[in-house]
């Protein structure tokens, strides 16, 4: 079972369409900028949760 935190990463990779590609290869075969839009992404919904 994945934990809140992964299913989120998860989420975001999907909406940014590299739901198939992080699947195929793990987490270490995305691009460090693919990497960062995904973590950039996580971070603001962290920071949006925490302001409600």
């Amino acid at each position: 079972m994945l934990s809140e935190s992964e299913r989120l990463k998860y989420q975001v990779a999907r909406e940014l369409g590299l739901l198939d590609k992080l699947l195929q290869v793990g987490w270490a075969g995305l691009s460090t900028a693919e990497s960062g839009r995904i973590g950039g992404l996580v971070g603001a919904r962290r920071r949006q949760n925490r302001k409600e």
